[in-house]
């Protein structure tokens, strides 16, 4: 318990918290910002069974691996590394949500809206899928920044996979909206995430 209450295991797992809370607070206020409180729900905070699962696993992995071998969790230019991947996935990940505003949801769109807008400025100029991007940052880092080699490689192969079959099947919808305009776009600007075209 110690080893939990010392300095560096409380560091690493308030910066974790902060990190977990802000994103999803964050998410949720940008969503009641952008659409209104009438259309957005509790689900804007994306939280998951499976999410809560993941993170169950993470604290896990972090109890266990403080006590057997603390020595792992000390190693600061790795947790360091991971909080700023934190940062650096929430600043693509909400980036895309202020720059597309409107035309960004938590929920893929399988018609059409008036206010729904192909974005190809800000940083949509550079990368096709920025929040998707973020989050794939962000999620590895929250693991980088606890020190868990377990879940970097859980989060990592999860978060892409998921992404890996959610990127074409809302590329399809892209295409049938704005048709030749998406397909020229797709061709000049990567999807943001590795292996992914």
């Amino acid at each position: 318990m110690a080893e939990i209450l010392g300095h560096d295991g409380l560091r690493q797992l308030t910066e974790f918290t902060a990190a977990v809370v802000f994103f999803h607070g964050s998410e949720y206020v940008l969503a009641v910002v952008v659409h209104g409180r009438i259309h957005v729900s509790l689900s804007s905070l994306l939280i998951s069974k499976h999410y809560v699962l993941a993170m169950g696993c993470a604290l896990l992995e972090y109890m266990v691996e403080i006590f057997l071998c603390p020595g792992l969790k000390q190693n600061w230019w790795i947790s360091n590394t991971g909080l700023v991947m934190v940062l650096f996935g929430e600043v693509i990940r909400k980036s895309a949500i202020l720059t597309a505003h409107r035309s960004f949801t938590h929920r893929i769109k399988i018609y059409h809206e008036d206010h729904h807008d192909l974005i190809t400025h800000g940083i949509y100029r550079f990368i096709r899928h920025p929040g998707y991007c973020g989050f794939f940052i962000w999620a590895i880092g929250t693991q980088v920044m606890l020190c868990n080699p377990l879940c970097v490689v859980m989060f990592t192969v999860v978060t892409w996979r998921f992404f890996s079959s959610r990127i074409p099947y809302e590329e399809f919808f892209l295409r049938q909206f704005f048709g030749s305009r998406y397909d020229e776009y797709a061709q000049r600007v990567p999807s943001g995430l590795p292996f992914i075209k």
